[in-house]
């Protein structure tokens, strides 16, 4: 395949209707390619030995649990086929890329990153913090609110930064960054996460690489943090908050139908 992350269907879809507009889940019942794509990635899940991640689905593994939305694409390339793509939310198995997947819009991660280094320095500062704090604290007050205000700012600088660069594009090739998307739906920031969730990830890969949107969907796997919200294997909406401007730029110049 010309695109490596395009993944063709192993069930034949002959008899499936091909979506004439781009549906979004919106009332939990996914399209039948969406069921397909999302059967053959869980499928892939159980079976796969590349990385080890604990969704918590091992009775007598319980450390470090960490359940996990996944999102299928399904997609028509420039030959006409029909396949899809697939992304997870965040991290898996603590890095950003895997081959089944496709990347982050963003990778936080690389190696000697602004980010990385960035977390370094700010290290650097926290250290000096609890040193004066644990010689002296009254004696070394002026300079530990120095130090302090030092810290706020520079954590503030990198989340600009790297907020600066999460550039999100459409079909209309237009790009904007996170911090313009936010701004333009009356956020005063963007959330934290913003355009690590699935769909996001996925639709910035198939307009890169030419690939027609046609149907996507998001499942959990794994077990649920503190609340009973997310279940195994249930199909959830993009969340609203983190997904839904983004969406608005994303999908511009593209109709929509939701089911």
């Amino acid at each position: 395949m010309k695109n490596s992350f395009f993944i063709p269907f192993k069930n034949n879809i002959a008899t499936i209707d091909i979506p004439n507009k781009f549906i979004l889940l919106l009332q939990n019942k996914p399209h039948a390619l969406c069921l397909l794509a999302a059967e053959q990635l869980q499928n892939y899940l159980i079976h796969q030995t590349d990385w080890e991640h604990n969704f918590g689905l091992n009775p007598n593994n319980t450390e470090n649990i960490i359940g996990k939305m996944f999102g299928v694409l399904v997609v028509k390339n420039e030959q006409n086929q029909i396949g899809f793509l697939a992304a997870f939310s965040g991290k898996l198995a603590n890095t950003n890329n895997h081959p089944y997947f496709v990347p982050p819009v963003f990778d936080s991660l690389t190696k000697n990153s602004f980010l990385n280094q960035g977390m370094e320095q700010l290290a650097v500062i926290i250290n000096e913090i609890n040193v004066l704090e644990n010689e002296d604290l009254l004696e070394n007050k002026k300079t530990i609110d120095l130090l302090k205000t030092k810290r706020k700012n520079h954590s503030q600088n990198l989340q600009e930064e790297l907020f600066n660069n999460y550039l999100f594009v459409n079909k209309l090739s237009e790009s904007k960054n996170a911090h313009q998307i936010y701004s333009d739906a009356n956020y005063k920031y963007p959330p934290a996460g913003a355009g690590e969730c699935a769909t996001p990830k996925l639709l910035q890969h198939a307009f890169k690489h030419g690939l027609q949107p046609l149907a996507v969907a998001e499942f959990w796997w794994g077990q649920s943090p503190k609340s009973n919200y997310w279940k195994h294997k249930h199909y959830y909406a993009c969340c609203k908050e983190k997904c839904e401007p983004i969406l608005a730029h994303m999908l511009k110049g593209i109709e929509c139908e939701y089911q």
